[in-house]
């Protein structure tokens, strides 16, 4: 017979040290268990060591699940105001950086102090460096860990997904959903950069490091932020983001002049500049190197589409078809970088066989998911770590 406990919650990142500390401040005895050698790994890496900890413009439709209705009740019940109202009152202090993202002035460790101070106060006995070898249900949930066993009323499983294996993340989630009968979706990388192949890979070698605000557009998704050429093939903001959306085999529009009627600008700039080169006047738009590829057709992989000559030489037509592909560029990914590179998980417990409101299986009195581990997942910019704290407080409302 185990150590006796209210409440097991197996996982100490964001959403389990919310749970956690909900729980015990309702006079829960709640025990907080994680394998790694500390709590809050994901956390004190976030937003380069600031952690971009939620966003103001956080609502159910910027995030991504079989039933995008799901996350809806967690979120309306705890807002991304309540948890800044915690972090004021903590004392840390915070700023907005672009799109609603909230970060702290100083580190990504004031959030994690600021956790862990409100799980002592609630009177949670945190305990890291603990493997979960076995668990069985029944009357009560039994835990068995490298250290000792644990008996418990509540089982709350917020060990998230496989995104980041380095920092010791596992499908530990999904195994331990299987072994109740849960059913768990198609789980993907999300947020991740996408590889290139080919003449385009050579493309992006050659601009690495270029980086210019876009419009990427791909399965659903739109998003007008950063794209970044690397040696492997895109990332940046625009390019995590459309990740979620896309799908092998499918293609990325992408619009490198999201701000400008581009044949416009072009037909006036040869009325303006006629001896101008086209990289010369490209490059009043975009990065020179980028500027210089595209004229160069090398964005086509044709050098016959080049813009040749001063631009006063070259005909409206010709500018209209040349702006018509950059403001409609087209990659076919040939993969991402997977889950080493992937900031969250896509997909995960299925929604159906949870409860909304609670988090908790259905199917199974006192178990519940939670964070990344259910099938919810948010756009870049702090839309995921507001699920953590919100489906982390619901759970922790009623275990």
């Amino acid at each position: 017979m185990g150590e006796r406990a209210d409440v097991v919650v197996v996982g100490a990142g964001a959403a389990g040290l919310m749970c956690a500390a909900t729980a015990g401040a309702r006079g829960r005895r709640v025990v907080l268990i994680d394998h790694a050698d500390e709590v809050g790994k994901k956390i004190l890496i976030s937003g380069g060591g600031r952690c971009n900890f939620t966003n103001l413009d956080a609502a159910p439709d910027r995030f991504l699940s079989q039933n995008p209705h799901f996350a809806r009740s967690a979120l309306d019940r705890y807002t991304q105001r309540d948890f800044l109202d915690l972090v004021e009152r903590h004392g840390i202090a915070w700023h907005e950086k672009t799109l609603g993202q909230l970060f702290c002035d100083g580190s990504a460790r004031q959030i994690v102090a600021m956790l862990l101070a409100e799980c002592a106060a609630a009177g949670v006995s945190v305990r890291v460096g603990r493997r979960v070898t076995e668990i069985a249900g029944g009357e009560r949930f039994r835990i068995e860990t490298t250290a000792c066993g644990l008996e418990a009323e509540s089982l709350v499983i917020a060990t998230g997904g496989p995104s980041i294996p380095k920092m010791g993340a596992t499908g530990f989630a999904y195994d331990v959903a299987r072994r109740f009968g849960l059913a768990v979706t198609e789980t993907r990388p999300a947020l991740v950069p996408l590889r290139l192949d080919g003449a385009l890979l050579e493309l992006c070698r050659s601009l690495a490091g270029v980086s210019a605000e876009v419009v990427a557009t791909c399965g659903g998704g739109r998003f007008r932020e950063a794209l970044l050429f690397t040696h492997r093939g895109l990332s940046g903001p625009a390019v995590l983001q459309i990740s979620s959306y896309w799908r092998e085999g499918e293609v990325v529009a992408v619009d490198l002049a999201p701000a400008t009627d581009l044949a416009a600008f072009l037909v006036a700039r040869k009325a303006e500049r006629p001896k101008a080169e086209p990289k010369a006047v490209l490059g009043e738009l975009l990065p020179a190197r980028l500027a210089e590829a595209a004229a160069a057709g090398a964005l086509a992989g044709d050098p016959d589409a080049a813009l040749a000559g001063p631009i006063g030489a070259i005909p409206d037509r010709r500018l209209a078809a040349f702006a018509a592909g950059l403001k409609a560029w087209t990659v076919r990914p040939g993969g991402s970088e997977g889950y080493a590179k992937a900031e969250v998980t896509l997909g995960g417990v299925d929604t159906a066989g949870l409860s909304q409101r609670t988090l908790a299986a259905r199917a199974v009195p006192g178990l519940h998911f939670i964070g990344e581990a259910v099938d919810v997942t948010g756009w870049l910019g702090g839309y995921n770590f507001q699920w953590a704290w919100s489906s982390g407080r619901a759970a922790g409302e009623v275990v």
